[in-house]
């Protein structure tokens, strides 16, 4: 019954919209106050590094709108810097390997006066900038939006190494270092399982002399992926089911 209007045939079509408009799966927003902005840096990159030598401004914690003096800076190419922390290096637990070292980032700002020493004015801060901290040119990247989760490649398989800003217990919302990377292609948003590693002991009533046995490895949570390098990635712990610790199993779910 068309009652007089006009027939109009339609069709599905194809609408194309720019990424930054798509609905992001994982809000960086969400969980940004859970990420850190460490980096794995390779040996004897920030020994090479400018440093902080002293702060400019008599105060007892150094912080963002404070300046700092620093060694090093050559030339007058670079206006901007990132502040590292020296961290420690990140060692295979199972081949040994030496994968790089952390470098947890501190704070940033510009050069507002070159020299030996230059002079930074701190224009931003996460923590307290010391003496000895490392300068790094600021990368300019696009920022991440959002993450898409989804699982890592099959087979894939590593273990934490460190939780950032903890000690040896590691919970949900914590940031912790697996020793695998882009050569392993890990990729940000991969997400993988944890379990806790099961002990080795003896079984004393086998009767056997030095009859020792494996617990099986039991399903501690969850861990995605939000920052990649060659040889080692940072993730976050989504869901933690039971306590986690360092050498702890990652797989693929």
């Amino acid at each position: 019954m068309t009652r007089g209007y006009p027939t109009v045939n339609m069709s599905p079509q194809i609408r194309e919209e720019s990424l930054d408009k798509a609905i992001p799966t994982i809000p960086i927003d969400s969980i940004k106050q859970f990420l850190t902005r460490a980096i794995v840096v390779g040996e004897g990159e920030l020994d090479s590094a400018p440093y902080v030598v002293q702060s400019a401004d008599e105060h007892v914690v150094t912080g963002a709108g404070d300046r700092v003096y620093v060694r090093g800076i050559e030339g007058d190419n670079e206006p901007l810097f990132d502040i590292f922390e020296p961290g420690p290096a990140y060692i295979d637990p199972d081949s040994g390997e030496l994968l790089g070292y952390q470098a947890l980032y501190v704070g940033n700002g510009p050069v507002q006066q070159f020299g030996d020493p230059a002079t930074l004015l701190l224009s931003e801060t996460t923590r307290e900038v010391r003496v000895g901290d490392r300068l790094l040119p600021m990368k300019r990247t696009a920022s991440v939006s959002h993450f898409q989760p989804h699982s890592a490649p099959p087979g894939t398989e590593g273990r934490i190494m460190s939780v950032i800003d903890g000690v040896t217990e590691i919970g949900q919302y914590d940031v912790v270092a697996i020793n695998r990377g882009t050569r392993e292609d890990m990729e940000t948003g991969q997400v993988l399982k944890i379990y806790q590693a099961g002990k080795v002991i003896n079984d004393e009533i086998s009767g056997k002399r030095n009859d020792r046995v494996k617990l099986p490895d039991e399903e501690a949570g969850i861990l995605m992926v939000f920052s990649v390098f060659e040889k080692v990635s940072f993730g976050l712990v989504i869901e933690a089911h039971r306590a986690i610790h360092i050498n702890d199993i990652v797989r693929t779910p």
